[in-house]
């Protein structure tokens, strides 16, 4: 008889977000006339920059043509898109990173997870918490974690907690780790991270031989000239970090998919007789592999990003979401309540008020006013008491929202 993969039994609830879409839609079909408002998922909302569209529409076409026509594309990505990335997000902020270290794929999501595949099961995890979820039950699925305690904690995780009382910035663990999940702008949070702290970070993982996993989705909301948009603008990072990024938010990819990875050929890992590995090599296999490659039509308008009409596009769109952060920031900063983020990301980060688990205040909004947020506590223990709400949605919707809401708190 064919058998399971049991760590998936170790799941014991459903992945944060559906769970909030079954809650959203049970409300829904009980009260058809609702009109919701969702500002939980960060799903963006305004349609995709022209310059993009103009390039996967040339795509299309091109396409059509046997002379033009693309099949199979290389597993890393096409070396015209990974060059105008290593050129403009890295080499222009002073990070040695060739194009021949970017992987392009479907999703930083995926690849979080994916990157799993090619590190052992031995290994000490240090994860925030709160934390994105995805990085915690990826280590569960691939079998790397105990059971989860009463906390909701699993054993094999180090969790740093991050809190109001250290600006949401984890302490350096005392213990050895071996893989380092950090994220900045931080998701849930919003917390951003400086170059002295990161290079803290660097320091510790060099001297331990770690690897840091650095999540970047959301670098391009960073409006502070002093922050690091990459962990590579810190020395020593190529011997020690791997960073994710996204199309998903600063060009509206999430329904296009376009993501990409960097792994440094300097960066290497132990392997059971104790020799040293590269890492690279070991990527570059899985992704030959297991992956067949980002389509060519949404490659060409993930280039289109990096033109100079894409760059004023994106620019704006990032603006108008950060704008929605701000009324949001500020609508409920004047309504009395404890709001953290929002600046120089694009989710804020709301302490419950009086004393509400963060689900009963989830379902508060969503019964009363017919907002959708998220609750704190769908990102770990440390989260309980916190909500984030999302500044992904319109203009229209996100004051409307907050109408409601301060409608509510008087």
């Amino acid at each position: 008889m064919a058998t399971i993969n049991s760590n998936y039994l170790k799941l014991k609830a459903g992945y944060l977000f559906p769970e909030i879409a079954r809650r959203v839609n049970a409300y829904a079909e009980a009260n058809p006339d609702a009109k919701i408002i969702r500002l939980g998922i960060g799903d963006v909302t305004e349609p995709l920059p022209e310059a993009c569209r103009t390039a996967m529409t040339l795509a299309v076409q091109d396409m059509g043509d046997r002379a033009s026509f693309k099949g199979y594309g290389p597993e890393q990505g096409y070396a015209w898109l990974r060059e105008k990335i290593a050129a403009h997000d890295f080499q222009a902020r002073g990070c040695a990173i060739d194009a021949s270290e970017i992987f392009i794929s479907d999703g930083s999501k995926c690849d979080c997870g994916n990157i799993l595949d090619i590190f052992g099961h031995d290994n000490a995890i240090a994860v925030t918490d709160p934390v994105y979820p995805v990085y915690v039950d990826t280590n569960v699925m691939a079998g790397n974690t105990g059971e989860m305690n009463d906390k909701g904690e699993y054993g094999g995780l180090v969790y740093l907690p991050i809190s109001a009382e250290n600006d949401f910035v984890a302490e350096i663990p005392s213990e050895k780790v071996d893989l380092i999940y950090l994220c900045f702008p931080n998701n849930p949070t919003g917390a951003t991270a400086t170059k002295e702290y990161l290079k803290a970070w660097v320091d510790y993982a060099k001297a331990h031989g770690s690897i840091i996993f650095f999540d970047a989705a959301y670098e391009a909301f960073i409006t502070d000239p002093e922050l690091p948009h990459s962990i590579y603008e810190i020395e020593g990072a190529r011997d020690c970090a791997i960073e994710f990024r996204s199309f998903s938010k600063n060009a509206g990819f999430t329904g296009t998919r376009c993501a990409l990875t960097v792994v440094p050929k300097t960066l290497t890992a132990k392997a059971s007789d104790g020799s040293d590995v590269e890492l690279w090599k070991l990527w570059n296999r899985r992704q030959s592999t297991k992956f067949n490659g980002v389509s060519y039509i949404v490659q060409r308008g993930a280039e289109a990003v990096y033109s100079e009409a894409g760059q004023a596009q994106i620019k704006a769109l990032i603006g108008f979401y950060m704008e929605n952060a701000k009324i949001i920031r500020e609508q409920l900063t004047a309504a009395g309540l404890a709001v953290y983020g929002g600046i120089n990301a694009p989710y804020v980060w709301v302490k419950t008020p009086n004393g509400l688990s963060s689900w009963d205040f989830f379902d508060k909004l969503l019964q009363t006013v017919n907002v959708v947020g998220t609750p704190g506590s769908g990102f770990g223990a440390a989260g309980e008491g916190y909500f984030r709400i999302s500044a992904f949605n319109s203009r229209e919707n996100v004051e409307e929202a907050m109408k409601r809401i301060l409608d509510k708190l008087k």
